[in-house]
Formats: structure tokens, C-alpha cells, sequence
């Protein structure tokens, strides 16, 4: 893996951000338009199509309308888009139902949070996802350095160290176990098994993890940026760029249960590789899976979007998320060099956000593909 040296080039260094709707002609005024109308669609209180939905005088989730239940990936997703929007009523209002509901004070599992509630509230799972406590410390990093500390539980940065802490300290008094391995420094699927979501790993959040953790663990999350990308280039196919669901440590498709092909948590390494990029441009191969991933679906028509083996081999099951999919092969251009990088750009904004029981992961990557591609997924850096 060929190593880019630190340069002005990435966003972290050089406070610039690419708009690539710029480039295919937008003006100023219709991207804030477009970022406004979609937010609003997202988590408007009158908007039919909305995902966010407040309760009460203080609180709110977001739902997964595919499955009714409230997810700390759907939860840590809505914080991060609201920081970025500097909404930080709908922040704290977030923030306030996931500590209420999804926290756990006890067992093995203590001081992480419950992946799947009811909209009551009520515990569905008393397990843990690590994607939601590493989106759920970056958000509150950026609402900490935005908008400043408040008391407990607004006490933002103290709570995103204390999450980092027990996702790579948990078990070492005998009891749980941590999120992430501590010999190879990858990101596990779940904390007590041995295989990794390829999706999961976020190696420019860890470069932001190692100067804002506990002093301590700032060499840990460092390590763990660089295991990433490698574990990244080796997952992704060397041909097609496609990554599988799961995978072991080693980079092969862990199929055990039927997740080791291309399907709907694959799709956020597109929008990781091109979010890395962006902010650090760290690592030259990210350049190349995000050609391969866009090469590879440039003659596939968005409505018959796939399952597919990760060598291109396609199912007959169609994809569940192909707005989602769609999405990150956009965000993807901010890593991509190849002659159609603009295309995936323009595609999306001639595309709507996703209605119906399905629309909300497609509409959170959408979201996230739109901030990232207009310059507005920002890091918030701590206030001189």
C-alpha cells in the first residue's frame, strides 16, 4: 500500500473543501436550496416523508422504516447531520433519547449502547453495534468544538472520550469485551466475535480519535487509521472494488451466514473511501478502488441495482437500497480520478430521496453523499 505523504491537499490540513456540484454547474443558491429541501424532507415535523420524529419537550430518534425500531446507526447518523447543519436542538434532542433509551449501566455491555430499541424505547437487543459508539463519539467531538460544552449530558467531548475508552478498554477487568482487536487494531463486527464489517472502518475518524481521546489512547486510534486503509484495500475486490458485508481480519468475504457478498452495509465503504480521502488523502489505492467501484457499475441501471459476489458475479435478488447505493457511488468521486467521476455527481442530483417503508438507510447515505459532495461534511475543529 503506497503511503501519501501529509500535504496541504486534504481537507484537515487545508480547511478547503471539493464541490463537486460546482463543477457540474450548480450555483451557490441552488445547492443550499438543495441541501435545505432535503433536510427538511428528512426531518421536517410536517413532512410525510420524514425519518426524525420528536417526542415530547426534549427528545427525539430517528426510525428505521423498514423495521420499526430505532438503531444507534441511524441515532449517531442523525447527530452527525445535525452538527453539520448546526441543529443542535435536533442534536441534543438525539442525544437526550439514545442516553434515556439505549445506554446500559450494567453486565458486559456496560458503557456501550443498545443497537436496537423500540420507538418506546423499550430494549430490542442488549448487544452493542460498534458503528454507532464510533459515529456517536465523532459527532459529539464536532458538537464539543462547535458549539462548546454543556453540563452532563451535554458535556460533549467527555462523553465522546469516555465512548472511545470503554470501546477499546472494555473486558480488561474480566468482564465484556472491546470493539476493536487489540493485536491487528481492526474494528470487530460485534465485540464479542472476530471478524470485522468492512463498512465499519472510518479511518479519518480515528486520525481525529488520536488527537482528541484520552492521551492515552491517542497511538491506539493512530494505529487503528493506518490497520484501516489496509484492511479497506485488501477487502475491496481487486478487480471490481466491491467489498462484502462481512469479512475476516485477513480481507476475505466472511460468508458464513450469507454476508460475505456485496449488499446494503458494502456500500457505505464508497462513501468512506471518498470522506478519507477527502479529509486526509492518505492513501493513493483509495484513488483506485473508487475507479474499479465506479467502473464496474457505469453500464448498470439504478433500478436493477444487485446483490452481487464481490468478483461482479450477480444474484437475482435485487438490491434493497439502490438510492443508498447510488449515493456512495457519488461520494465516491471525491476519492475517484476516471472520466466519469462528474456522471455519478449529476446522477445524483437528478435523483430524489427515496419514499416508501424502505427510505430510511437509502435517505441517511443520500444525505451524507449530499454534504460530502457540496463541501458541507466538515471537520469542526476545537475553538483557539
Amino acid at each position: 500500500m503506497e503511503k501519501l505523504e501529509k500535504t496541504n491537499e486534504g481537507s484537515f490540513f487545508s480547511g478547503n473543501y471539493q464541490n463537486l456540484f460546482k463543477e457540474i454547474g450548480k450555483t451557490d443558491e441552488e445547492i443550499a436550496r438543495r441541501i435545505e429541501c432535503n433536510w427538511n424532507e428528512l426531518f421536517g415535523v410536517n413532512n410525510s416523508n420524514r425519518i426524525y420524529h420528536q417526542v415530547g419537550d426534549d427528545v427525539g430518534y430517528m426510525l428505521d422504516t423498514g423495521n420499526l425500531d430505532v438503531r444507534t446507526e441511524g441515532m449517531s447518523y442523525g447527530m452527525m447531520m445535525a452538527v453539520q447543519m448546526d441543529q443542535k436542538d435536533i442534536f441534543d434532542r438525539l442525544w437526550n433519547w439514545t442516553i434515556q433509551n439505549m445506554y446500559m449501566t450494567e453486565g458486559e455491555h456496560a458503557g456501550y449502547f443498545a443497537w436496537s430499541c423500540q420507538p418506546d424505547g423499550t430494549k430490542n437487543a442488549y448487544g452493542p453495534a460498534p458503528d454507532g459508539e464510533e459515529y456517536f463519539a465523532m459527532a459529539l467531538f464536532f458538537a464539543s468544538h462547535r458549539w462548546g460544552d454543556g453540563i452532563e449530558p451535554f458535556n460533549y467531548g467527555t462523553q465522546a472520550r469516555e465512548i472511545l475508552r470503554t470501546c477499546i478498554h472494555n473486558g480488561e477487568n474480566g468482564i465484556g469485551y472491546p470493539m476493536w482487536n487489540h493485536e491487528n487494531k481492526l474494528i470487530k463486527f460485534i465485540p464479542d466475535c472476530e471478524f470485522s464489517d468492512p463498512s465499519y472502518h472510518l479511518p479519518h475518524f480515528y486520525e481525529l480519535f488520536a488527537l482528541w481521546a484520552y492521551e492515552e489512547d491517542r497511538p491506539f486510534w493512530q494505529a487503528a487509521s493506518d490497520a484501516s486503509r489496509n484492511y479497506i484495500e485488501i477487502s475491496c475486490h481487486p478487480v471490481t472494488g466491491l467489498a462484502p458485508e462481512y469479512a475476516y481480519y485477513d480481507g476475505t468475504p466472511n460468508d458464513e451466514n450469507g454476508f460475505g457478498h456485496f449488499f446494503s452495509d458494502s456500500y457505505r465503504v464508497a462513501a468512506n473511501i471518498g470522506l478519507d480521502y477527502e479529509w486526509f488523502r492518505r492513501d493513493s489505492s483509495e484513488i483506485e478502488v473508487a475507479n474499479k467501484l465506479q467502473a464496474f457499475f457505469s453500464d448498470k441501471d439504478p433500478s436493477d441495482y444487485r446483490r452481487y459476489r464481490i468478483n461482479g458475479e450477480a444474484f437475482d435478488e435485487k438490491s434493497l437500497h439502490p438510492v443508498g447505493l447510488l449515493s456512495t457511488i457519488a461520494m465516491a468521486s471525491l476519492a475517484a480520478d476516471g472520466p466519469d467521476r462528474l456522471k455519478w455527481v449529476e446522477l445524483l442530483w437528478d435523483t430524489p430521496v427515496r419514499t416508501g417503508e424502505r427510505r430510511y438507510y437509502d435517505n441517511c447515505l443520500y444525505f451524507f453523499s449530499i454534504l460530502a459532495l457540496s463541501g458541507h461534511f466538515k471537520i469542526w475543529m476545537p475553538k483557539e
